[in-house]
């Protein structure tokens, strides 16, 4: 996710500079009154990222990004120097029987580990580290086998249950890798939960640019990404509604996190958080004030089928009409914080949510979501181009759809269909839409309802939202037909209805017998599919 890179902190005088600095450009007094009558503090999308705006914390530079940027040696950092920082900061695990009275290392050592790690250029050195610290001080695998042997044993001699658990404790104990130790004291540092969310996100980015890569770096990842699911369950975690009168870092870390629909502008921000419209996000007691999710939630009197009708070029002035609000669209989530992908905090986030609305509004009758397809141009893509090799034609089409494709197109392969998906071109097309509407829509519920991956919906978003329970409720043919939405889903979204009395049954099927509950439209196409389509 996008960070900040700033060099100030926690000052709120941002916008109100960037208002001056436009008087001091020359633009026109009624440039400026507009300006000032939207935004006392927000600044437009090109200076989101100015000096002023509030980051998560010191600037972050990633493994991979320093890849990416070219080759830089080691040599910057000695390999010595680290096996030597890694020794004193790294605390040895203490024998089983002194576990309880073991001194906690200094806090200078930690501190120092902080330090030395921002401190390393991008790339190599950074890698080198986390690499050396996975490999080398991970688990002793000679304790585990002693204590997995004597666990055994004690089964085989069948002694007594006090024995038996005592031995299962100390391998227990012996599972722990040496760097848990060290990730436990970092969490305890002033800002050191802050930094260990910065270096899984390193990471995870890492991993999957193959800057860093072997099993003993996944297995570290694993390992902290399971620390901070329990640092940053919901206990310890505030639900905060942000305004147009929030303190513009929070304004502006919102716009810039924004990962489903990109924020346009200061205009477009001060919609999002207006009139009909609800933003919410989680912050730790640890790091007050930092969105770590954020929910963009439009409030309208029916379930919205496009997301052009809520994120609107220039919105009415209108103030709320609570009589006209019966329907939440959950129209975005976004995580802003990449170290804590994996981290259950979305599920969380909208059940508190759904709770504040019914607290505000208590005549909301219907709960759902507005999602995009990601993944749908790509997989529909595929299967065209796997097709054409093994057949003469595709299958996906019925022979009269085909012939007017190709009529259309001016091609009787899948040449040029796949091309004009490729670069959207294909919207440009008034009869191609036409034509390409119903195999689209019955190709999408397929996607989402029978594509699966180990047993469950191979879509990631409708993988999450099945599990917190919703209903697979319609499919909008060109919901958002922005040239992101084009690319991606063909323009098509899909509502996921959340029925708060049958969200415990229906996560609980979904996960344990991989049943998927949809909607008679939904189920309707996947019927279609089956007749006209052959994958």
């Amino acid at each position: 996710m996008p960070a900040n890179e700033t060099a100030l902190y926690g000052h709120q005088g941002g916008a109100a500079a960037w208002c001056w600095w436009r008087v001091f450009s020359g633009l026109s007094q009624e440039a400026s009154r507009g300006m000032s009558r939207l935004s006392p503090c927000l600044s437009p999308r090109s200076f989101l990222r100015g000096p002023w705006a509030a980051p998560w914390g010191p600037r972050r530079v990633s493994v991979a990004a320093g890849l990416r940027r070219g080759p830089a040696s080691c040599s910057s950092a000695s390999v010595a120097g680290m096996e030597e920082l890694l020794s004193r900061s790294v605390p040895p695990l203490p024998p089983y029987e002194t576990k309880e009275k073991a001194p906690p290392p200094a806090e200078l050592r930690s501190a120092e580990f902080v330090g030395y790690y921002r401190g390393l250029e991008p790339g190599p050195p950074r890698a080198e580290l986390l690499t050396r610290l996975a490999r080398d001080f991970g688990v002793d695998h000679g304790r585990v086998a002693e204590f997995s042997t004597k666990v055994l044993q004690a089964r085989e001699q069948q002694r007594e249950l006090g024995a038996l658990l005592q031995a299962e404790d100390r391998l227990r104990y012996y599972l722990n890798p040496q760097y848990r130790g060290l990730f436990q004291h970092l969490g305890r540092l002033e800002g050191g939960l802050r930094f260990l969310v910065e270096l899984r996100g390193d990471l995870v980015e890492g991993l999957a640019t193959k800057a860093v890569d072997g099993p003993h770096v996944k297995e570290m990842n694993g390992v902290l990404k399971n620390m901070l699911s329990e640092w940053f369950s919901t206990g310890f975690l505030n639900l905060e509604r942000v305004t147009w009168q929030s303190p513009c870092e929070v304004l502006q870390k919102i716009s810039d996190s924004e990962a489903v629909h990109p924020v346009r502008n200061w205009v477009d921000m001060k919609r999002r958080v207006g009139s009909y419209r609800r933003c919410y996000y989680f912050s730790h007691c640890a790091i007050p004030g930092e969105p770590l999710i954020v929910l963009h939630v439009a409030l309208t009197s029916d379930i919205s089928s496009s997301i052009q009708a809520i994120v609107k070029e220039v919105p009415p002035l209108e103030t709320e009409d609570t009589d006209k609000i019966t329907t939440a669209i959950f129209y975005s989530i976004s995580l802003t914080q990449q170290g804590l992908q994996g981290v259950e905090l979305g599920t969380y986030l909208i059940k508190r949510v759904v709770k504040e609305l019914q607290k505000e509004l208590p005549q909301i009758k219907a709960f759902s979501t507005l999602s995009p397809i990601p993944g749908f141009t790509k997989w529909l893509v595929g299967l065209l181009s796997s097709q054409t090799k093994e057949l003469e034609r595709s299958e996906l089409f019925t022979e009269s759809e085909w012939q007017e494709i190709s009529e259309i197109t001016g091609d009787s392969t899948t040449e040029t269909l796949k091309k004009l998906l490729n670069n959207n071109e294909w919207v440009r097309s008034e009869k191609l839409v036409k034509v390409l509407h119903s195999p689209f829509m019955r190709l999408c519920a397929w996607y989402l309802y029978g594509e699966k991956h180990r047993g469950y919906a191979l879509n990631p978003v409708a993988n999450f939202h099945l599990q917190n329970g919703s209903v697979m409720w319609r499919i909008n043919w060109m919901g958002d037909t922005s040239p992101r939405g084009i690319a991606a889903s063909c323009g098509m979204m899909v509502n996921y209805r959340y029925f708060l009395e049958d969200t415990a049954s229906n996560s609980a099927a979904y996960l344990g017998t991989k049943q998927i509950k949809a909607s008679e439209q939904v189920l309707s196409l996947v019927y279609q599919f089956q007749q006209n389509s052959k994958l």
